[in-house]
């Protein structure tokens, strides 16, 4: 199984989805919830959520609710701010409550708005250009979001996973405890996806990266369908990171006759070639993002009809609207179980595929 290039990979695989993750955040618009004292109807109530709920956040929070006296609670746990303001700037999420209040630090003051820390002073002010849009200063972000935490411990996971598999093997052949489950989905992951897409001489090459990717998205999935509140795929920047990946190691495995094929294909009229190069140099471009767009918007649209369909039952708040929507909401559950694992085998096979393209070897004559 390639034991050591699986940790170099999860390492790798971590390191770059944890940084973009903080780039989208960034790029991000966060709508408080409202109550029922707002005045806004229960329509845009559920529709605020909705988008909430897709968003990262700087806390962790498993639920919330509105005390007698109207005050909103959050029951969850706080995660460290990391900004770069003159200087390392460290505290506690707990600060901004839930963006609330204003952070200081250190005589500096700092405020969420629209799920970004803007600095600002002792009131919040937020100063606006002729477009509305913030003007006040952004410290550098590097802070632990939810989508973060979730990524690396989604890695530790797959750690524990495969070093324990390995341990087992060392001892027998036979496969035990975890390894029970995990060998048949590896050994398809081998037999009907590398081989087939890259060949037996260079598949594996690229076996660990292709386990790797899988377990990750499968399992990053299926997170999101729990009432934990994670939406890692849905993020657009994470599914970029992983589409980079599947793109520099098919650009830089690719052999001699790969670039042949793009820039000068054989048997083609010289014309021909002059025009067709430029279109299969933006064929190569092309198939990372289409990687990007298929996972991040399939997930996306998961949730976002879930949600939608849950919070019928709110608008319905009848005997046959309410149970109508629980049991699409329940069957449309089950149906992401299947799209969890769908996505994940699609990512893995494109990019075994990509991965076969750049190693085929062609015989001209």
């Amino acid at each position: 199984m390639h034991r050591n290039n699986i940790v170099k990979l999860l390492t790798l695989l971590l390191l770059t989805v944890t940084i973009s993750v903080k780039a989208q955040h960034d790029t991000h618009n966060e709508t408080p919830v409202e109550d029922a004292h707002s005045g806004k109807d229960i329509k845009t109530e559920i529709k605020e959520y909705i988008n909430h709920h897709l968003l990262d956040s700087y806390d962790f929070t498993l639920f919330s609710y509105t005390n007698d006296a109207g005050e909103h609670k959050y029951i969850g746990a706080p995660l460290p701010v990391i900004l770069w303001d003159g200087g390392l700037q460290v505290f506690s999420s707990s600060k901004f409550n839930h963006g609330e209040t204003v952070a200081e630090v250190n005589g500096n003051y700092y405020k969420v708005y629209h799920n970004k820390i803007y600095k600002t002073d002792a009131e919040g002010t937020i100063s606006y250009d002729e477009a509305h849009h913030p003007t006040n200063a952004k410290p550098l972000d590097f802070s632990i979001t939810k989508n973060v935490v979730f990524i690396f411990l989604v890695g530790l996971l797959m750690l524990f996973m495969f070093s324990k598999m390995a341990k087992n093997y060392k001892k027998s052949a036979v496969p035990t405890g975890l390894g029970r489950l995990l060998e048949p989905i590896i050994l398809y992951i081998r037999d009907d996806i590398a081989i087939p897409n890259i060949g037996k001489k260079h598949y594996k090459r690229y076996m660990s990266y292709l386990l790797t990717i899988f377990f990750f998205v499968w399992i990053i999935n299926l997170l999101g369908l729990t009432p934990l509140g994670v939406n890692v795929t849905n993020n657009i920047a994470v599914t970029l990171a992983l589409a980079l990946m599947t793109y520099f190691i098919t650009t830089f495995s690719g052999n001699k006759d790969y670039w042949k094929h793009i820039f000068w294909m054989p048997g083609v009229p010289t014309l021909m070639k002059i025009i067709l190069a430029p279109i299969e140099l933006l064929g190569t471009f092309i198939k990372p993002f289409s990687l990007m767009i298929r996972l991040y918007a399939n997930i996306t649209a998961g949730h976002i009809v879930l949600m939608s369909i849950i919070g019928l039952m709110f608008i319905f708040k009848n005997w046959i609207g309410s149970p109508l929507s629980f049991g699409l909401a329940f069957a449309l559950s089950l149906l992401e179980l299947l799209v969890a694992a769908l996505q994940a085998y699609i990512f893995t096979m494109l990019s075994a595929l990509y991965f076969g393209s750049a190693v085929e070897e062609h015989d001209h004559h």
